[in-house]
């Protein structure tokens, strides 16, 4: 018999869910994600919060995610300070500056990171605009990601912090979804983006078509 605070449920459906979204991501052909990449920095400079941001956290994007890189060449050829995750032994992540794509090296589990300073994990708290992975979200801003907790670890020090970060996820159409199981210690975010469309979660926000 469990209490009413028991989320084991929960727990076990995201599990199920993320093996689900990681298996279509697997199964999308290499040059349809390609194609997606230059629509996805179009449309996410279509969210004004974006648009309009100094300082940006975001992500290399690796395998089969929605593609990052142009997203982050056009947001540094703009003069917008973008800062990229490194990832720390124990999961949590620092940052440091995107100085261009041959700045960025090879790092543990296939990912890409720049090869410059490291400005500490709080640095993310300086960003007007945080970029989020994830495999998919809800109608109500709640993001499923990968289970590795490093980035529930980032929102956990912005909400900390005060930090007044817009929260954007990257996804693929879809995997916007009409429900993901939120756990109490998920922080739900505020527009997704996709190749086709921007989407607000902001209750006064009008949404992208």
């Amino acid at each position: 018999m469990t209490d009413g605070n028991d989320n084991s449920g929960d727990k076990g459906a995201k599990r199920l869910l993320r093996r689900a979204h990681l298996a279509a991501r697997a199964r999308l052909a290499p040059e349809e994600a390609a194609a997606a990449q230059p629509r996805l920095a179009r449309r996410a400079l279509e969210l004004p919060e974006l648009a309009g941001a100094r300082t940006v956290a975001a992500y290399v994007s690796v395998g089969r995610e929605p593609g990052t890189r142009a997203l982050l060449d056009i947001l540094r050829a703009r003069g917008v300070r973008v800062l990229l995750p490194v990832l720390l032994p124990d999961d949590d992540l620092d940052w440091s500056r995107y100085e261009g794509p041959d700045r960025l090296v090879r790092a543990t589990r296939g990912l890409r990171e720049p090869d410059g300073p490291r400005l500490g994990p709080q640095a993310v708290t300086e960003a007007d605009a945080v970029l989020l992975p994830g495999l998919a979200v809800d109608t109500r801003g709640t993001r499923l990601g990968r289970g590795g907790g490093s980035y529930d670890r980032v929102l956990a020090r912005l909400e900390r912090s005060g930090a007044g970060a817009a929260l954007v996820v990257l996804l693929y159409a879809h995997e916007v979804v009409p429900y993901v199981p939120r756990e109490p210690h998920d922080r739900p975010v505020h527009a997704v983006v996709t190749p086709d469309y921007v989407r607000s979660f902001r209750p006064s926000a009008q949404n992208g078509g």
